[in-house]
């Protein structure tokens, strides 16, 4: 017979799927994001239980995809440092603070600067490395930076700086 027809992956228990690339380096977070983190893991544990628990498992794709997403999740909790926001003395933004700003138009727009796992744009949670984390962090009440948007940069007034709730 004609290696063209024999299948290779025969009796192969797990599908083979791109692992999830882990950035390298700690993986900052809030308190909120370490919970988080844990809860995503549960979910990710249970998910695969009750895959390995079904009575056709032919398919292996769902439970190669969980065991992916729990290697990833894991990795992720391994490389977490918690940064515990009520530290700073909020003198300057920095990570986990809130920082209300003030575009030309005097309209006002707060920002909560969170791990990259965090960051949530519609809830205005923004990761450390964005355009407008990177042009808040280490500004002070008053200081106007200046954030660089593909649209054209905007210049921001630093109203406020505060603690987020828990």
């Amino acid at each position: 017979m004609s290696r063209a027809f024999v299948n290779e992956d025969a009796g192969s228990d797990r599908p083979d799927l791109p692992e999830r690339p882990v950035p390298p380096g700690p993986n900052f977070v809030t308190l909120r994001g370490l919970v988080a983190l844990q809860d995503q893991i549960a979910r990710r544990q249970a998910d695969l239980a009750s895959l390995k628990a079904r009575p056709d498992r032919l398919d292996k794709l769902p439970e190669a995809a969980a065991e992916r997403d729990l290697r990833w999740l894991e990795a992720r909790l391994k490389a977490a440092v918690v940064i515990d926001p009520a530290a700073h003395d909020l003198t300057e933004v920095a990570f986990g603070l809130l920082v209300t700003v003030a575009d030309e138009d005097g309209r006002e727009s707060t920002y909560e600067i969170v791990g990259e796992d965090e960051a949530d744009a519609p809830r205005h949670r923004i990761a450390p490395n964005s355009p407008l984390a990177r042009a808040l962090l280490g500004s002070q009440v008053g200081d106007v930076v200046t954030w660089k948007r593909p649209n054209g940069s905007l210049d921001l007034e630093i109203v406020r700086i505060a603690h987020a709730d828990p």
